[in-house]
């Protein structure tokens, strides 16, 4: 039985994995994906002035126009998954932890989950640290990044360090930062035994 306090991410399905591909969308557990209430609307805006913009190239013809259209357009396009915030970002069920187009990283493969503030100017960000023992190749049950064509420039929700540790940001997630590093403590504390 798994530990108090998790819970199930709505409308996903834990499917047993048998060595079969698990998607990402069928991936189930704790999951968090990106919030809504800041972060949307400066896609949005962007999208809306590259939109006039390449307009404004359009009818004018002139090339500044549409060097701020491409512009405005590329940093709409990259930042597009923070829009998608019905599909689980990352997050964690009996098999390991989940990251989007990263895959999923079995327990017994995680040395130790951390959470780190890092200050920058007048901000704190919070980062969530998960330190490997093996080498990435033997530490995925399934491999996620290998994207589609159209998502291969997109913003990705994790980067790896040097020391080979997967390093999420989670200032844009719906749940704040301390719940979401108890919660897969928690479980990678409970699963990994």
């Amino acid at each position: 039985m798994p530990p108090a306090g998790l819970r199930t991410f709505a409308g996903l399905k834990t499917r047993a994995f048998e060595g079969a591909a698990v998607d990402e969308k069928d991936a189930g557990g704790f999951s968090v994906s990106y919030g809504r209430e800041d972060i949307a609307f400066p896609v949005y805006v962007l999208s809306a002035l590259a939109a006039a913009f390449l307009a404004a190239a359009w009818f004018t013809g002139l090339n500044i126009w549409l060097a701020l259209g491409a512009a405005a357009a590329g940093f709409a396009y990259y930042n597009f998954p923070l829009l998608e915030t019905g599909r689980p970002t990352m997050g964690a069920n009996q098999y390991g932890v989940f990251i989007q187009a990263f895959g999923l990283i079995r327990w017994r493969a995680i040395d130790k989950i951390d959470l780190i503030s890092i200050a920058e100017r007048d901000t704190t960000i919070h980062e969530l640290q998960i330190g490997l023992k093996v080498p990435l190749s033997s530490a995925l049950v399934t491999d996620w990044r290998k994207q589609p064509f159209y998502r291969l420039l997109m913003r990705l929700p994790w980067r790896m360090d040097h020391d080979g540790a997967v390093r999420i940001n989670l200032e844009p997630f719906d749940q704040p930062p301390d719940v979401i590093h108890r919660t897969f403590l928690r479980m990678w504390r409970y699963y990994r035994s």
